[in-house]
Protein backbone atom coordinates (compact mmCIF):
# COMPACT_ATOMS: atom_id res chain seq x y z
CA UNK A 1 0.00 0.00 0.00
CA UNK A 2 0.71 3.79 -0.95
CA UNK A 3 -0.10 6.35 1.07
CA UNK A 4 -0.61 10.26 -0.31
CA UNK A 5 -0.27 12.46 2.07
CA UNK A 6 -2.76 15.43 1.35
CA UNK A 7 -2.42 19.01 2.89
CA UNK A 8 -4.42 22.17 2.66
CA UNK A 9 -2.88 23.76 -0.72
CA UNK A 10 -1.15 20.51 -2.25
CA UNK A 11 -1.36 20.56 -6.57
CA UNK A 12 -4.28 18.42 -7.60
CA UNK A 13 -2.54 17.27 -10.77
CA UNK A 14 0.35 15.98 -8.78
CA UNK A 15 -1.53 13.99 -6.37
CA UNK A 16 -4.64 12.64 -8.13
CA UNK A 17 -2.57 11.94 -11.56
CA UNK A 18 -0.10 9.26 -9.83
CA UNK A 19 -2.93 7.76 -7.21
CA UNK A 20 -4.91 7.06 -10.63
CA UNK A 21 -2.14 5.60 -12.69
CA UNK A 22 -0.97 3.18 -9.35
CA UNK A 23 -4.45 2.33 -8.79
CA UNK A 24 -5.27 1.14 -12.53
CA UNK A 25 -2.11 -0.78 -12.57
CA UNK A 26 -3.74 -2.54 -9.19
CA UNK A 27 -1.38 -0.98 -6.58
CA UNK A 28 -3.07 0.06 -3.67
CA UNK A 29 -2.80 3.44 -2.37
CA UNK A 30 -4.37 5.37 0.58
CA UNK A 31 -4.88 9.39 0.70
CA UNK A 32 -4.07 10.60 4.22
CA UNK A 33 -5.30 14.19 5.16
CA UNK A 34 -3.28 16.18 7.45
CA UNK A 35 -5.16 18.25 8.99
CA UNK A 36 -8.71 17.07 8.17
CA UNK A 37 -10.41 15.05 6.21
CA UNK A 38 -11.36 16.68 3.57
CA UNK A 39 -8.16 18.92 2.06
CA UNK A 40 -8.39 21.70 0.06
CA UNK A 41 -5.75 21.68 -3.45
CA UNK A 42 -3.98 24.73 -4.14
CA UNK A 43 -6.41 25.80 -7.28
CA UNK A 44 -10.16 25.32 -4.45
CA UNK A 45 -10.52 21.55 -5.51
CA UNK A 46 -11.63 19.78 -2.21
CA UNK A 47 -10.56 16.09 -1.69
CA UNK A 48 -12.29 13.72 0.73
CA UNK A 49 -9.15 11.88 2.49
CA UNK A 50 -9.42 8.30 2.47
CA UNK A 51 -8.24 8.49 6.17
CA UNK A 52 -7.30 11.28 8.50
CA UNK A 53 -4.05 10.90 9.68
CA UNK A 54 -4.87 10.25 13.00
CA UNK A 55 -5.65 7.20 11.49
CA UNK A 56 -2.37 6.60 9.68
CA UNK A 57 0.25 3.41 10.82
CA UNK A 58 3.25 2.83 9.31
CA UNK A 59 2.86 -1.12 9.10
CA UNK A 60 4.23 -3.80 7.52
CA UNK A 61 1.76 -3.17 4.76
CA UNK A 62 3.46 0.24 3.74
CA UNK A 63 5.13 -0.16 0.11
CA UNK A 64 5.83 3.87 0.06
CA UNK A 65 4.91 7.15 0.74
CA UNK A 66 3.89 9.60 -2.51
CA UNK A 67 4.03 13.62 -1.53
CA UNK A 68 2.79 15.70 -3.91
CA UNK A 69 3.54 19.36 -4.36
CA UNK A 70 1.65 23.16 -4.37
CA UNK A 71 1.87 25.49 -1.69
CA UNK A 72 1.51 25.89 1.20
CA UNK A 73 0.66 22.18 0.96
CA UNK A 74 4.06 20.92 1.14
CA UNK A 75 5.05 24.02 4.17
CA UNK A 76 2.23 21.97 5.70
CA UNK A 77 3.23 18.47 4.91
CA UNK A 78 6.84 19.35 6.30
CA UNK A 79 4.87 21.31 9.65
CA UNK A 80 3.62 17.62 10.80
CA UNK A 81 5.86 15.69 12.17
CA UNK A 82 4.03 12.49 11.43
CA UNK A 83 4.54 12.97 7.61
CA UNK A 84 8.19 13.25 8.32
CA UNK A 85 8.44 10.26 10.67
CA UNK A 86 6.71 8.21 7.48
CA UNK A 87 9.19 9.66 5.44
CA UNK A 88 12.50 8.79 7.49
CA UNK A 89 11.28 5.44 8.19
CA UNK A 90 10.15 4.55 4.28
CA UNK A 91 13.82 5.53 3.51
CA UNK A 92 15.31 3.22 6.71
CA UNK A 93 13.60 0.74 5.16
CA UNK A 94 14.30 0.53 1.45
CA UNK A 95 10.91 1.87 0.95
CA UNK A 96 9.66 4.02 -1.84
CA UNK A 97 9.82 8.16 -1.17
CA UNK A 98 8.27 9.72 -4.15
CA UNK A 99 7.91 13.25 -4.22
CA UNK A 100 6.73 16.03 -6.90
CA UNK A 101 7.59 19.53 -7.20
CA UNK A 102 8.19 21.62 -4.48
CA UNK A 103 7.91 18.08 -2.19
CA UNK A 104 11.27 16.54 -2.67
CA UNK A 105 12.29 19.06 -0.49
CA UNK A 106 11.09 17.20 2.51
CA UNK A 107 13.34 14.55 1.92
CA UNK A 108 15.92 16.79 0.70
CA UNK A 109 16.00 18.75 4.32
CA UNK A 110 15.93 15.30 5.87
CA UNK A 111 19.19 14.36 4.52
CA UNK A 112 18.23 11.56 2.48
CA UNK A 113 18.64 12.64 -0.85
CA UNK A 114 22.32 13.18 0.11
CA UNK A 115 24.68 11.56 -3.08
CA UNK A 116 21.36 10.42 -4.55
CA UNK A 117 19.76 11.83 -7.92
CA UNK A 118 17.20 14.06 -8.04
CA UNK A 119 14.87 16.14 -9.45
CA UNK A 120 12.52 19.19 -8.35
CA UNK A 121 10.39 21.97 -9.72
CA UNK A 122 13.16 24.83 -9.98
CA UNK A 123 13.87 27.67 -7.61
CA UNK A 124 13.92 24.52 -5.18
CA UNK A 125 17.50 22.88 -5.97
CA UNK A 126 18.86 24.04 -2.98
CA UNK A 127 16.93 22.36 -0.27
CA UNK A 128 18.12 18.82 -2.07
CA UNK A 129 20.63 18.89 0.30
CA UNK A 130 23.85 16.74 -1.11
CA UNK A 131 21.35 15.37 -3.90
CA UNK A 132 23.02 15.21 -7.49
CA UNK A 133 19.98 17.56 -9.17
CA UNK A 134 19.26 16.19 -13.03
CA UNK A 135 17.10 18.63 -13.75
CA UNK A 136 14.88 15.80 -15.94
CA UNK A 137 11.06 15.99 -15.76
CA UNK A 138 11.24 12.79 -13.37
CA UNK A 139 14.51 10.88 -11.67
CA UNK A 140 14.44 7.32 -10.13
CA UNK A 141 17.42 6.44 -8.01
CA UNK A 142 16.92 3.00 -5.77
CA UNK A 143 13.78 3.73 -3.65
CA UNK A 144 13.71 7.54 -4.33
CA UNK A 145 11.74 8.54 -7.61
CA UNK A 146 11.39 12.75 -7.64
CA UNK A 147 9.52 14.67 -10.28
CA UNK A 148 9.80 18.13 -11.50
CA UNK A 149 6.37 19.46 -11.46
CA UNK A 150 2.60 19.24 -12.42
CA UNK A 151 3.05 18.40 -16.26
CA UNK A 152 5.20 15.73 -15.13
CA UNK A 153 2.56 13.97 -13.01
CA UNK A 154 1.68 11.07 -15.41
CA UNK A 155 4.89 10.22 -16.13
CA UNK A 156 5.62 10.27 -12.38
CA UNK A 157 2.93 8.00 -11.88
CA UNK A 158 4.49 5.09 -14.65
CA UNK A 159 7.65 5.82 -13.06
CA UNK A 160 6.21 4.31 -9.65
CA UNK A 161 4.25 1.66 -11.30
CA UNK A 162 7.71 0.80 -13.02
CA UNK A 163 9.75 0.14 -10.24
CA UNK A 164 7.19 -1.67 -8.15
CA UNK A 165 6.19 -3.64 -11.13
CA UNK A 166 8.30 -3.13 -13.88
CA UNK A 167 8.23 -1.61 -17.14
CA UNK A 168 5.59 -3.47 -18.98
CA UNK A 169 3.08 -2.99 -16.22
CA UNK A 170 3.85 0.69 -16.81
CA UNK A 171 3.79 0.35 -20.36
CA UNK A 172 0.30 -0.88 -20.40
CA UNK A 173 -1.14 1.55 -17.99
CA UNK A 174 0.15 3.98 -20.70
CA UNK A 175 -0.95 1.94 -23.49
CA UNK A 176 -4.57 1.63 -21.79
CA UNK A 177 -4.43 5.71 -21.64
CA UNK A 178 -3.49 6.25 -24.59
CA UNK A 179 -0.08 7.79 -23.56
CA UNK A 180 1.85 5.15 -25.80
Amino acid sequence: MFYCFLADGFEETEAIAPIDILRRADIRVCTVGVGGDVIRGSHNIYVNADINIDRFEFNEGIEGVILPGGMPGVKNLYADERVLDAVRRCNENGLYVCSICAAPSIPGKLGILSGKKATCFPGFEKDLEGAKVTGKHVTTDGNLITAKGAGCALEFGFAIVAAVKGAKAADNVAIAMQCK
